[in-house]
């Protein structure tokens, strides 16, 4: 599992890092680490030598971080010029570096260039880019290196303009092929449009591991971690056992969102579905192994409950939400679920001992909270979850789960092939499986989020996505995912 820091704590770590390594230990191991990655991705484009590098330096560290990056590639042969943004602030040390290894300074963009390095600005900037600097990186697409193509953009910790605690875009903003951070992953690589302009993102270690003090902002997991979380069969496992989750979803006139959402929980690991609701007749006849019963009332033991997707908005929908509420299991509140709760006349059903999980997008998220997500959608998604005492799963292209307590994870799988009708239905059912199957609300949102994503690129691999694709990929994506 990977983290991110903010950058406050990045930088107590950092200063009680250089209170013990000599002067100019941590720059030169971060342009010794950037040089290195820049030399493999010139190394495909033809070699180092007599490349074309192409440096853009802002003031301070990251400019410093860039300049001795430079001079390093250019004592193994590379043209490196640097176009100094602030040239009254320079960092000395690394210019004279660069000067002495062969390198020199130029006034503008030049006409040909195989590699730039974006060292304008670091992590303790604001705001988008100012129009000078703009206006260059504008100008960037046009460079074309030995071979014809495009010259490759690497950013120096952070695409500059990214707003690098939220992973905002406030403005102008390099877009990097690669992004090579020291020390840490920060939440502008792993959330938010930032996350987007980062392209591949390489972690050099500089040392600061130790020292980082404090919690992570933000943890993102991979297919290791919830292949160890998923829940499994064992050799004395029954139908039971392995869990029951009640769907109550769909409805007479969206029967769909009932297909959909027991679709998703077949993929899970549970023994047993039960569909609860007025599209029961349309359940049982595409899936004959789910009991099927017109009433949450009727549907008899059950470890979880999905409740919502097309269930309409009528008694009949606010009935079945409150019979849900009323058990002390876990719940997943999806679609017409949360819309139900914005008049505040569920709020004594929401105190309840049982664990919740909602699953907004941005929409349903404005109208839960009484704003949009904004730009920081970590913070909001938070908030809301302390509000609510609920897991929050914030849908969007990198999906965050919000903790009560504090806990935040960002979902690397997605994918723009989930954006079609009925993508979270199948989530909202797979989620209910998770939990029905004994895992915790937290792991069960963050693995539920994760396997859809892989669900939609895989079904993606093969043209346009409808939901029902994606739910077809889903059963194999969880086997090649798990194991079983």
């Amino acid at each position: 599992m990977r983290q991110a820091w903010r950058v406050a704590d990045v930088r107590a770590a950092e200063r009680t890092l250089l209170e013990r390594l000599p002067d100019g230990t941590l720059m030169q191991r971060a342009a010794a680490g950037l040089a290195r990655r820049c030399a493999l991705l010139l190394e495909d484009a033809g070699g180092v030598y007599g490349a074309r590098v192409l440096l853009l330096v802002g003031s301070g560290d990251n400019g410093g971080d860039t300049l001795f990056a430079g001079a390093a590639l250019a004592r193994r042969g590379a043209q490196v010029r640097a176009l100094l943004m602030r040239p009254d602030r320079v960092h000395l040390a690394g210019l004279r570096a660069l000067r002495a290894a062969g390198g020199f300074t130029v006034r503008d963009l030049p006409d040909h260039a195989d590699l730039v390095l974006d060292g304008i600005v670091g992590i303790g900037a604001s705001g988008g880019l100012r129009r000078e600097a703009a206006v260059v990186v504008e100008r960037l697409s046009h460079l074309r290196g030995r071979d014809g193509r495009r010259a490759v953009v690497v950013a120096v910790d952070v695409p500059s303009g990214v707003a690098v605690d939220t992973g905002d875009v406030p403005g102008d903003a390099v877009t990097a092929d690669v992004t090579v951070t020291f020390g840490c992953l920060k939440p502008a690589h792993v959330v938010g449009p930032a996350a987007v302009r980062c392209g591949q993102v390489e972690l050099v270690d500089i040392g600061l591991g130790p020292v980082l003090r404090a919690d992570p902002a933000i943890s993102v997991p991979d297919a290791a971690d919830v292949a160890e979380w998923w829940p499994h069969a064992g050799p004395a496992s029954d139908k039971y056992t392995r869990g029951v989750v009640g769907i109550a979803t769909g409805s007479a006139t969206y029967p769909g969102a009932a297909l959909l959402g027991v679709s998703g929980a077949l993929a899970g690991p549970t023994g047993m579905i039960r569909y609860a609701g007025s599209a029961h007749e349309e359940v049982v006849r595409a899936h004959p192994s789910v009991v099927t019963v017109p009433r949450v009332a009727d549907a008899g033991r059950v470890q979880a409950w999905v409740c919502g997707s097309g269930l309409g908005t009528d008694g009949e929908a606010r009935t079945t939400l409150r019979s849900v509420l009323a058990t002390s299991l876990p719940v997943v509140l999806d679609a017409d679920a949360l819309t139900l709760l914005v008049d505040g006349k569920h709020a004594d059903d929401l105190r309840r001992n049982g664990p919740l999980v909602i699953t907004p997008h941005d929409g349903e998220f404005k109208r839960l909270a009484g704003e949009a997500p904004g730009t920081d959608r970590v913070g909001a998604a938070l908030k809301l979850a302390s509000w609510m005492n609920a897991v929050v799963l914030l849908k969007g292209d990198r999906t965050i789960v919000a903790t009560p307590g504090g806990e935040v994870w960002a979902n690397p799988t997605g994918t723009s092939a989930l954006a079609t009708a009925g993508s979270g239905d199948v989530l909202a059912g797979l989620l209910g499986s998770l939990l029905a199957g004994g895992l915790a609300p937290e792991r069960a949102a963050v693995a539920a989020a994760y396997a859809h994503g892989l669900a939609g690129r895989r079904a993606a691999a093969d043209g346009p996505v409808a939901a029902p694709d994606i739910a077809a990929a889903l059963r194999y994506t969880v086997r090649d995912l798990t194991g079983r």
